[in-house]
């Protein structure tokens, strides 16, 4: 297992090859340096792991009813990791493997990934790559994916965002640039509809407190404006801006402590809040959703850009 640290400044990032997964982010305020994303202490602890801690999910992130899908006549079968349904690539997804890893000096590293065709059920040899780019306060994600024939790709980002390091993230305050939801049965499959989100407990247009009300919800983004914003009472913000479609708010609810975490830091329910970028859930059965597959002429590409710095900073 490889960990490659980028720096800028007094921003440092820990990359493991293992899931391409970001395993520490500290951030200067005051006095300290703030880890504001929830990691293990050891890297060997991510072997086996459950929570996606920091990973590039999928092929496919989020759910897949049924754990199948129809595609060119054919049924494709994927584990039910979930059951009775697939989440988040399967048991041995992405997020499992040890990826090529090449620094590119102190503030860039570029990953990359080769899931052979039938790999967890689904078709077609898919070649990844993700570089990471650090600018200061700023973390750059350039997530691409290449298939040899017709597949369903849907990869997310999975990290646990708690700005003040430790504790739980219900006072931090969420905005989400989203209008409408995709609302889901009790096993979170969405049904197929888009909900408005006026006048419900979803509705987080305007920033209001995180909370304690277990969340596992996709938003639809409105536009090319950050997609969501996050302040802790510290005085961190973060900035999200994203190309996708779509937006996941889970809060953690049923996240458990199942190794050491970093140092000062505690897992646990509402300990970290996500906030996974991400194409419709479950499109490729879904047929009102934009669908998610990608060709040999039509290759997967998604620009995911955060900014997690104190009040001022430029």
């Amino acid at each position: 297992m490889t960990r490659h640290v980028l720096s800028d400044g007094d921003v440092s990032v820990a990359i493991l090859n293992i899931g391409c997964t970001l395993q520490d982010w500290r951030v200067p305020m005051g006095d300290r340096r703030v880890p504001v994303v929830l990691g293990f202490a050891d890297p060997q602890d991510y072997v086996g792991s459950q929570g996606y801690l920091g990973a590039i999910v999928g092929r496919v992130a989020n759910r897949i009813s049924g754990a199948q899908f129809d595609l060119n006549g054919e049924t494709f079968r994927l584990p039910a990791n979930e059951p009775p349904n697939h989440l988040h690539g399967g048991p041995e997804g992405v997020h499992t493997r040890i990826w090529d890893m090449e620094p590119d000096g102190d503030t860039a590293v570029r990953l990359t990934l080769t899931s052979p065709h039938m790999d967890q059920g689904y078709p077609g040899r898919l070649d990844v790559s993700v570089t990471i780019t650090l600018s200061g306060f700023d973390l750059t994600y350039d997530i691409r994916a290449r298939s040899d024939r017709p597949s369903p790709v849907n990869l997310a980002q999975h990290a646990y965002y708690n700005l003040m390091g430790s504790g739980p993230v219900s006072a931090h305050m969420l905005s989400i640039a989203a209008d409408r939801t995709t609302p889901t049965d009790t096993h979170l499959i969405p049904t197929g509809a888009t909900t408005e989100v006026t006048g419900t407990d979803a509705d987080f247009r305007q920033p209001r407190p995180v909370g304690t009300t277990p969340r596992d919800l996709n938003y639809v983004l409105t536009g090319p404006a950050p997609a969501a914003r996050l302040h802790a009472p510290n005085g961190l913000s973060m900035t999200l801006w994203s190309d996708q479609p779509c937006l996941q708010l889970y809060t953690a609810h049923a996240l458990q402590a199942t190794a050491p975490a970093l140092a000062g830091q505690t897992h646990g329910p509402f300990a970290g809040i996500c906030l996974e970028a991400q194409q419709y859930p479950n499109a490729i059965n879904t047929p009102d959703f934009p669908m998610t597959l990608i060709t040999p002429d039509q290759p997967y590409r998604q620009a995911l850009r955060l900014r997690i710095a104190p009040k001022g900073a430029s």
